[in-house]
């Protein structure tokens, strides 16, 4: 069964391909992928890879993490689930919505 790894403290130049390079040393690589922002198109500095196997993330765990890749020193652990995120837009500004009074008349 594949096992997600998290890749932080990546150095902005490191692109997918480099991940899944790097990491096949450890074994197989099922997936690599950097994180981008969807406004800038710039990497985020962290990324994903899934190992096939427990064995080989436990590998790639204990020979990346602390080392150096593309200038920068990687942290590499396993990854957590991704949490819940509240549905709908992204802006919660909280209180009592509009800007104006309620129904009565200004006369």
């Amino acid at each position: 069964m594949a096992k997600k790894l998290y890749v932080g403290s990546l150095s902005y130049s490191t692109v997918d391909d480099t991940l899944k390079e790097e990491f096949s040393k450890a074994g197989t690589v099922e997936t690599a992928t950097v994180i981008m922002d969807k406004m800038s198109g710039r990497s985020k500095g962290f990324g994903f890879v899934e190992m096939s196997s427990e064995e080989e993330a436990q590998k790639a765990i204990e020979m990346f993490n602390g080392k150096e890749l593309d200038g920068r020193k990687i942290v590499v652990n396993e990854a957590r689930p991704q949490e819940e995120r509240p549905q709908g837009g992204g802006f919660n500004r909280g209180g009592h919505g509009g800007g104006f009074g309620g129904g009565r008349n200004r006369y």
